[in-house]
């Protein structure tokens, strides 16, 4: 396939999945349920933590976590009590339990008392998403008594990770292209820096059309995997994780 129809296939499968039908079955639909920009983030955030494993489960846990927190996660986090926290006890997503979740609310609740975006934790940092997701995993881990176990939850560069969910999270909040799907309200940051989230949908479809060598599912490979989807838009490389993604899970991989 030559680079012409590559990217003609490519902008039309983007066409395809970007749109709102997209929302419905994807942990996106959790963030869109509120119209608040804190709320959103929080829910965003949390929705983009708990993306490993089954789209249903993800959707169904997040929604659980939201009406735990009556729906209000940005009030939930910064005027919680001990009573509103004890309700959390209860909530479990796969590995990540109330010890986990009470470390992302202690952060938060840090974080949001000295500030009215969670966009500041990740650009105050540096310029290059490299640098902005390396000083976000340090900055949410700075404050005391850090629990060993909830590490593994917020993924770095500087530990080889694709960082596949943060990049994603970084996705719905940075892009905006009026299809209704992603948010847009980070300012801050431009979509031309964004890396394409990796998951084994787009490693499978991207492999199969040539746009990924790596063996490795690391951040070099969603390097690798962005810098050749800049040579189809520079400025908004990563609107191909619609095609991608949608591809993959669709089974609809092969452009022939």
């Amino acid at each position: 396939m030559t680079y012409d129809s590559l990217k003609k296939f490519l902008d039309k499968k983007v066409k395809e999945y970007n749109n709102l039908s997209f929302i419905k079955n994807d942990p996106v639909s959790i963030p869109h349920l509120f119209s608040k920009q804190q709320d959103i983030e929080i829910a965003g955030f949390f929705a983009a933590i708990f993306s490993w494993g089954n789209r249903t489960t993800i959707v169904q846990k997040s929604t659980e976590l939201m009406q735990l927190m009556e729906m209000q996660p940005y009030q939930f986090c910064l005027n919680h009590d001990d009573a509103s926290l004890k309700r959390l006890t209860t909530f479990k997503h796969r590995t990540f339990n109330t010890t986990d979740l009470l470390y992302f609310i202690e952060f938060l609740k840090f974080h949001y008392s000295k500030n009215n975006s969670l966009e500041t934790a990740f650009t105050k940092h540096g310029k290059s998403t490299e640098q902005m997701l390396c000083g976000f995993h340090n900055y949410f881990f700075s404050l005391e008594d850090i629990p060993v176990r909830t590490k593994k939850h917020i993924a770095t560069p500087e530990r080889k990770s694709s960082c596949k969910r943060l990049n994603m999270f970084l996705r719905w909040m940075v892009r905006i292209d009026n299809k209704g799907v992603d948010f847009g309200i980070w300012k801050n940051i431009s979509p031309s820096q964004l890396i394409c989230p990796l998951d084994i949908h787009v490693i499978r479809v991207a492999k199969r059309l040539n746009l990924l060598q790596r063996k490795q599912s690391d951040w070099q490979a969603a390097v690798e995997l962005t810098d050749q989807l800049r040579t189809f838009d520079s400025k908004d490389p990563v609107k191909y994780d619609f095609a991608l993604f949608g591809m993959g899970v669709m089974e609809k991989i092969n452009p022939e």
